[in-house]
């Protein structure tokens, strides 16, 4: 399905919605490993860097492939994901048409019946 050119403009500004959630969420977890460093304070610091290095990596390749180069007919797949993730939820769907609001719900529908 693809979306309407107006459930398109309100489909790019829930991915920003998503994105910022996404990375608050993150940096609190980098930030997490960072407090867990202070009060360590390890003499070899290779392995704690390692692990933020590690984390900040596969973080960006997640956004990445997430949201960069996102087309009309990839948006309902990346919402139903979001709404799985739970990092959007159903009041964030308001801006949408009924008819993209249904379909939504259906694809939401389809991954739980077929466990996916």
């Amino acid at each position: 399905m693809d979306f309407s050119k107006a459930d398109n403009k309100v489909a790019r500004k829930l991915f920003e919605v998503a994105l910022q959630r996404e990375l608050k969420k993150e940096m609190q977890l980098f930030s997490e490993i960072l407090d867990q460093w202070k009060t360590q304070q390890p003499e070899d610091n290779r392995d704690d860097y390692y692990k933020i290095f590690t984390a900040v990596k596969d973080f960006d390749k997640h956004i990445a492939r997430r949201y960069d180069g996102l087309r009309n007919s990839w948006f309902l797949g990346t919402i139903t994901a979001l709404l799985v993730e739970k990092i959007i939820t159903a009041d964030d769907l308001g801006d949408f048409s009924e008819e993209a609001k249904g379909e939504i719900s259906k694809s939401l529908k389809f991954r739980e019946v077929n466990q996916l």
